[in-house]
Formats: structure tokens, C-alpha cells, sequence
């Protein structure tokens, strides 16, 4: 199987290289592949692959309000014309979104796929677009939402990581202050790879997949969970997301089910055994329950 993956140096696209080396495998960062660029999109055309992993987005919650039409170009439209390419070639198309295209579920169950997505901000708004254009444009388009994503390699744009911005704050101060109001599936991006390349190899038809690692927890119970893990001596106070001025609305409740993506490819790793291998792969941690 040949693959052709885009955004290689995120940090999902760094653990899918990761995943797929012995691949046949064609990995693009931006310079070799701008996906704001139209040209830069058709050139893909004449590179041969059966499956085009799409990593790159416009990930910045905050700055997409104010910056609608790059959030769009990038989410959506990029998007479209990466599904075209895939029509054309009769190539798969494996595409990420969000948890962010839904709302506030005020009755804290699990969000399925058969729930209506309903976006509180612009970023969440472009993703559902991308999602809708992609099937649109492919009929072999597999769209994995995930969510509170973390790895190795940080968010590029963004600094890092949550854990390590907290372990950053909760060291230089000896305090910390956590959203405990807001409910989700964190998940980290080594086993959303693993997810998408056992997707990728299995008989799963094309849809939506929520693709996340199981559970649910309040930021405040994710950040308190790996601080006390690595033992950071700190105080650690939970408040509501309104302490916290922000452009961008978050819902307050967006945690996904994976059972649909689970009956596919298999048991899917809980929050706290991702955490505790992330842990131990990135801060020299022996074993232990989290």
C-alpha cells in the first residue's frame, strides 16, 4: 500500500511516520506541500499512492476568530481539493476533526456519531465544513474526530503540549489553576496514529469515526492526574473555564464514544494507560498505575 501523508512534522504526522517507516510511505511538512496553495495541492496528482493521510489544519482555537478566512482556506477548502485529488486517483482519504464540532451535551453522556454536530466557534465551525466537502468530493473518505490531542513532538504553533505547558507553570510557580468545567476525551497522538493505521488496514468502510482513547475527565482531573504521577510538588486549584478570557467559546461537555472505531479495529487504550505510556516514554517513568 502506498501512502502519501501531509503535515509530517506535527505531532500526529511525527507518530505516523513513526508508525508507517517500513511503509511505502511519502511524507510532505509545508514546504514541500502547501495546502493554502491550489497549485500546490494539483501537483499532488502525479505522485502515485492509495491512501493520502491528511494531518495538516489551521489548529488554533483562538486566533480563528479574527482570522476566518485562513481557518476556512485551510480547513475546508484545502480540504475539498485534497478529496478531489483522492476521487480522481481512487485513492482513500483519511482526514481529521474535532470534537469542537459539537456543542454543549448538557446530559454528559457520550457523543456518538449519530449525534448533530453543532459548533460553537470558527475553528469548529471550519472543521465541519472540511468534514461535509471531504464526503462530499470522496467517496472513500474516512474522518476521524479526536480531541485534547498530545505527543511527543507538541503542537506546532502552539509551543507544546498541555502537559508540558502545565508542567512548565506548576514548576516555575508551584501553583497551577485548571478549567474543572469542561469535560473530554483526552487523547494522545501516538494512539490516534495507531487507530488510523489500524483503520487504514482494516475492511472499515468510509465515514466518521470517533477516534479518541477512552473516558472522560475535566482538564483539572488530566492535569492533576500526571502531576502527581511525576511527583511535581505543587498546588494544583481547580476553577471554571470563565477565569480564563478567551475569543473562542468551548463547550463545556465534548467527550467522544469510540465504540464505533472500537468494533473496527479493536480495544482502544484508556486516557490513564496512554497518559502513563506518554509519561514513561517522555519523563523516564517506571511502570505503574496512573
Amino acid at each position: 500500500m502506498k501512502v502519501l501523508l501531509l503535515g509530517k512534522n506535527g505531532q500526529l504526522g511525527f507518530d505516523l511516520c513513526q508508525l508507517l517507516s517500513s511503509d511505502d510511505l511519502t511524507a510532505y511538512d509545508r514546504s514541500d506541500c502547501d495546502v493554502s496553495q491550489v497549485d500546490a495541492i494539483a501537483k499532488l496528482k502525479q505522485i502515485d499512492f492509495d491512501v493520502l493521510i491528511n494531518c495538516t489544519a489551521y489548529t488554533n482555537v483562538e486566533k480563528a476568530e479574527a482570522h476566518i478566512e485562513d481557518a476556512c482556506r485551510i480547513n475546508a477548502y484545502a480540504v475539498s481539493e485534497l478529496a478531489k485529488v483522492c476521487e480522481e486517483k481512487n485513492a482513500k482519504f483519511i482526514h481529521f476533526s474535532t470534537d469542537y464540532v459539537f456543542g454543549n451535551h448538557k446530559d454528559h453522556q457520550l457523543i456518538t456519531e449519530f449525534d448533530c454536530p453543532a459548533p460553537l466557534n470558527i475553528y469548529g465551525t471550519s472543521k465541519l465544513m472540511g468534514e461535509s466537502l471531504a464526503q462530499r468530493y470522496c467517496h472513500q473518505t474516512y474522518i476521524l474526530r479526536s480531541a485534547s490531542l498530545y505527543g511527543a513532538k507538541g503542537a506546532s504553533g502552539k509551543g507544546g503540549n498541555f502537559i508540558t505547558t502545565i508542567l512548565r507553570i506548576a514548576k516555575e510557580k508551584g501553583e497551577v489553576s485548571v478549567v474543572n468545567d469542561q469535560w473530554m476525551s483526552p487523547t494522545s497522538t501516538q494512539s490516534l496514529a495507531q487507530m488510523t493505521v489500524d483503520l487504514m488496514r482494516s475492511d472499515g468502510l468510509p465515514g466518521i469515526y470517533h477516534a479518541v482513547n477512552a473516558g472522560v475527565c475535566s482538564w483539572y482531573e488530566f492535569a492533576k492526574c500526571f502531576l502527581e504521577r511525576l511527583e511535581v510538588k505543587c498546588v494544583v486549584n481547580p476553577v471554571s473555564a470563565s477565569v480564563f478570557p478567551v475569543c473562542a467559546v468551548r463547550p463545556t461537555y465534548s467527550a467522544l464514544s469510540n465504540a464505533k472505531l472500537t468494533s473496527v479495529v479493536g480495544n482502544i487504550p484508556h486516557w490513564k494507560d496512554a497518559l502513563e505510556h506518554y509519561l514513561q516514554e517522555e519523563h523516564g517513568m517506571r511502570g505503574g498505575a496512573v
